[in-house]
């Protein structure tokens, strides 16, 4: 049985003419490529019809320099390998385009910033499996989108203009970058000249998740009451319906921008406000004053009012729960990982960045004011959710995802609710690198690839 991941060696000029390439013989007989007539080379979108040179007891491929410059290969590598004879099409990949904010090309050594560890991780998992990737911005967006000037990594850092790829991982960290004229052209181009497939293609709204997901009765259990607040009316009805409501920006992330209003004594209200700094309380005599404080701030942040839960927490402290979901190599959603953040003193948001803390779902709700059965059935709980609000992102909202953070909560019955899906889930305040282990998330987002690309 041949293997589908081949060794590509980048070979000396003057060896192979530019439009031949060498390949074990066996290649060539087990999948019938023709001698000495032309087939076409496939490298996401580079097409380039070569000679197939065979060579005897050998199971690797040899390409020229010339060749290699036009793939953007700027080293031997190890890539996957198909013979579509119908078509006489070789292809190598799958090529890999991850779509990243910015770049700094005066630190060579961590161009990416803060992700730079996890661009690095997706190198090292592409060469395990036989794939190429690469890293781009909007900046380097330019031309006809044939070829995309991006960043490599060969025996460090480097720029070199390589094919548009066959799968684009679209982490763009702002949405004034994805609404850029440039990258929604891109998107449209290669998804329809190339048939690339680029997924994560879009940020996700608080509201037009949950009104997605309420159009399926088997997921309306997870949501909690929410609208997109409009006017007073709106909020003293849902204030009058619940002891605490929030009001969270229906673009925020981070647990920026959260308001907390409770009813205190009588007519008065309590405002909480989530800052960096820990947690600002405003108390205001009536609904109504609270309101004028707010509807300044509704000209330019539309909120979304959602019913106030009754959380678990441990020490007074909440506790949500973040689980990551990614398309597996067969197309399917599964659950990645699953942890629990408590949120750190005076905050009552659990954000990582507000001194929230990290730790395993059993041990957050073995600490927490949950008891008996519910503690037990949390952890399968929290996992079907997941996959069920997974798999209704899917069904309901039209773009296409490969992976979603998705943040629940347990209210003191065992109930699970839905707080948010992030289509752009962090990777740069993940746990540490240990040992430099490649994450299962890293390995999943390639396999996914590699089904995508049909490698």
């Amino acid at each position: 049985m041949l293997k589908s991941k081949v060794a590509v060696q980048v070979i000396s000029p003057g060896i192979l003419p530019d439009d031949a390439i060498m390949l074990g013989d066996a290649y060539l007989r087990q999948w019938k490529i023709p001698q000495g007539q032309p087939v076409t080379l496939k490298f996401g979108a580079m097409r380039q019809y070569v000679k197939v040179v065979p060579v005897e007891r050998f199971d690797g491929m040899r390409i020229g320099q010339s060749l290699a410059r036009k793939m953007g290969l700027l080293e031997s590598t190890n890539l996957r390998i198909r013979y579509r004879a119908d078509e006489a099409v070789l292809a190598l990949g799958p090529l890999i385009g991850v779509l990243i904010s910015r770049d700094d090309p005066e630190h060579r050594d961590r161009p990416f910033g803060s992700i730079t560890m996890f661009c690095k991780e997706l190198v090292d998992a592409c060469a395990a499996q036989g794939a190429h990737v690469y890293f781009f911005t909007p900046h380097h967006l330019k031309g006809n989108f044939n070829t995309v000037e991006g960043w490599v990594y060969a025996d460090g850092w480097r720029k070199a203009f390589l094919p548009s790829p066959d799968v684009v991982n679209n982490r763009l960290t702002s949405r004034k970058l994805e609404n850029r004229p440039n990258v929604q052209e891109f998107i449209q181009e290669v998804k329809v000249r190339h048939r690339s497939t680029v997924f994560n293609e879009k940020f996700l709204d608080k509201p037009e998740v949950f009104e997605a997901l309420a159009k399926d009765p088997s997921l309306v259990k997870y949501l909690p009451e929410s609208h997109v607040l409009k006017n007073f009316p709106m909020l003293k009805t849902m204030c009058n319906r619940y002891h605490t409501v929030f009001l969270k920006p229906v673009r925020g992330s981070l647990g920026k921008g959260i308001i907390r209003i409770t009813r205190t004594e009588g007519e008065a209200y309590s405002a909480q406000y989530a800052t960096v700094g820990g947690t600002r309380r405003h108390q205001f005599s009536s609904l109504l004053k609270l309101y004028g404080s707010i509807s300044g701030k509704m000209k330019t942040v539309r909120y979304q009012i959602q019913q106030g839960l009754q959380l678990i927490d441990i020490m007074g402290r909440p506790v949500d729960f973040r689980a990551l979901v990614q398309k597996n190599e067969t197309g399917k959603w599964v659950l990645t990982s699953i942890v629990a953040r408590t949120a750190g003193s005076h905050h009552f948001v659990s954000n990582l960045a507000r001194g929230g803390t990290l730790s395993t779902v059993r041990e957050a709700v073995g600490r927490s004011n949950l008891s008996g059965t519910s503690s037990q059935e949390a952890p399968g709980k929290l996992s079907r959710a997941a996959l069920d609000i997974a798999h209704g992102v899917d069904m309901f909202i039209p773009a296409h995802f490969g992976e979603l953070g998705i943040d629940l909560a347990l209210d003191t019955h065992g109930r699970v609710w839905l707080l948010e899906v992030n289509s752009k889930p962090s990777k740069n305040d993940n746990t540490p690198l240990q040992d430099q282990k490649i994450r299962p998330s890293v390995r999943n987002m390639i396999r996914y690839a590699r089904h995508l690309a049909e490698f």
